[in-house]
């Protein structure tokens, strides 16, 4: 049986839940939002395309010749996204902390992009991802840097997921991501940290708004949907 198949008990899971008002609020207001950024992307990438900015002095990119590791990149953060989608089906939890989390940091980068722009790296390779690049629009951007968008996703999906092995899997994800981005020359060293260091906290603050008044109803919710 497929991962992605019907399963009776990720149904019933997800039934109850629905049955909750304030999950139903919740999934709502979190769809709708994400649906916002989304069509936002590419009027927002195409404008800050245009600003301008310094070229920074990255002494670690400058040891490291650029490579094309596009193919390796986009498989590793579309893996973890099929994972959290997989565990999504069986914890609606999951599911919120996650779309919660994800606004919360797409509009903290879409503003720190404005607040700090950036020229691109010295020797960028642009990077060929089918699925990202499509919300881009038709031109190749390059001025999406600080502070990394492609990090601080995968190290969300890692804060999110409850597992030890799954948590393990994309936290080695997440370095490795992380390090190929520099060997692509894509981002600068600060805007991979600044990844790290922003996303924990506006996760933590994305978990609270998707649990606020949710985890009291968690625990029945899935009481109701276990097996007799």
């Amino acid at each position: 049986m497929s991962i992605l198949s019907p399963n009776p008990v990720n149904d019933l899971i997800w039934n109850e839940a629905w049955r909750s008002s304030v999950f139903r609020t919740k999934f709502m207001i979190g769809v709708v939002g994400v649906i916002a950024i989304l069509i936002t992307f590419p009027y927002f990438f195409q404008t800050i395309e245009q600003h301008t900015g310094p070229v920074l002095n990255d002494w670690l990119l400058s040891q490291l010749p650029p490579y094309d590791v596009s193919l390796i990149i986009f498989l590793v953060i579309w893996a973890a996204g099929l994972l959290i989608l997989i565990r999504s089906r069986r914890s609606p939890t999951i599911f919120l902390m996650f779309i919660y989390s994800y606004i919360i940091i797409t509009l903290s980068r879409m503003i720190s992009i404005n607040l700090f722009p950036l020229n691109p790296p010295v020797g960028l390779i642009p990077m060929v991802d089918p699925l990202t690049n499509a919300f881009y629009g038709k031109v190749y951007i390059t001025k999406d840097l600080f502070y990394s968008g492609h990090t601080s996703t995968i190290f969300l999906i890692f804060l999110c997921l409850r597992r030890r092995m799954d948590r393990l899997v994309t936290f080695i994800g997440t370095l490795v991501v992380a390090s190929l981005l520099l060997v692509q020359h894509v981002h600068y060293t600060i805007d991979i940290v600044g990844a790290f260091v922003f996303t924990y906290p506006l996760y933590r603050i994305g978990k609270k708004i998707a649990l606020s008044g949710w985890n009291t109803v968690e625990k029945k919710v899935n009481q109701n949907a276990s097996p007799n």
